[in-house]
């Protein structure tokens, strides 16, 4: 059995924190340069330069793409056939968090009793981690630095079966709406359809990890991804609030089977500077 030291993982998160925060993805700048192509406000074309001009310095001289460095949302794949040792692994990936966020000079967002006092705990920590076994013999690593802005937007619905297709549009509609530019604009939408309450919102979370404009392989849920885009784009909120046919580069709907009563629907709202890096142990 391949053995895994929680060591590497520590090194690993610590180094994704960073790489996440300092730079875009090629599949997330690709979007934003076509989005800058087709944007039909002038002032829509100024932003979106600004920000692919943004994810160039922030890349050069490793400066973090937005002074909100986020919540930092880790996911890890377990294959079945490895075994984790030197200590405990949850452990091993609130470490690799503090030194990420510490050695990259990372602004530091997590506050405690969040209900009352609001202390900064001071080193990013604790990391929001989503653990999956999957089959094989590999960890992968995936960590999500996700900005507080856009995700104060997200919504979860536990909506009629009879609410059907059109009722999921006007929900994820209305939650653009909703926003405006409070979730920084352009956006990715996040969608988890089906499930329970929770699983559909893991689900429109993980959509987030698809690469930009993807489609679902389900030619149902791409058509529908596709009709909600259009819709989206058709606000006129545009980039960063400021009017335009760009309010969001991809829609991403993940969907499962659920309870014959039910029709979940979660929608998880990320911004432009749409942050993830992996790694693979």
């Amino acid at each position: 059995m391949k053995e895994i030291k929680t060591s590497a993982i520590t090194q690993a998160i610590a180094r994704l924190c960073q790489e996440a925060n300092f730079g875009l993805g090629e599949d997330v700048l690709s979007a934003l340069k076509q989005a800058q192509k087709t944007e039909q406000s002038p002032l829509g074309r100024e932003v979106l330069s600004q920000l692919i001009e943004n994810a160039r310095i922030a890349q050069e001289e490793r400066r973090p793409l937005c002074q909100d460095c986020g919540t930092a949302v880790v996911f890890l794949e377990i294959g079945q056939e490895i075994h984790i040792t030197g200590g405990d692994l949850n452990a091993a990936v609130k470490e690799g968090v503090r030194q990420g966020y510490a050695e990259g000079y990372l602004r530091k967002a997590m506050v405690s009793q969040p209900f009352s006092s609001r202390i900064n705990t001071k080193d990013n920590t604790p990391p929001v981690i989503h653990a999956e076994i999957v089959a094989g013999d590999k960890l992968k690593i995936t960590v999500m630095p996700k900005g507080g802005g856009a995700e104060n937007m997200s919504r979860l619905a536990m909506l009629m079966p009879s609410d059907g297709r059109q009722g999921i549009i006007d929900l994820v509609v209305k939650t653009v709406d909703d926003a405006g530019g409070n979730s920084c604009p352009p956006l990715i939408i996040g969608m988890g359809i089906g499930g329970t309450a929770e699983k559909a919102m893991l689900l429109a979370k993980k959509a987030l990890l698809r690469k930009v404009a993807q489609p679902n392989p389900d030619p149902e849920i791409a058509e529908l991804e596709k009709e909600i885009l259009a819709q989206v784009n058709a606000l006129g909120i545009g980039p960063m609030g400021f009017g335009g046919n760009t309010t969001a580069l991809a829609v991403h709907a993940e969907v499962m089977p659920t309870h014959i009563t039910s029709l979940p629907v979660a929608v998880n709202l990320q911004c432009h500077s749409a942050r993830h890096k992996e790694a693979i142990l």
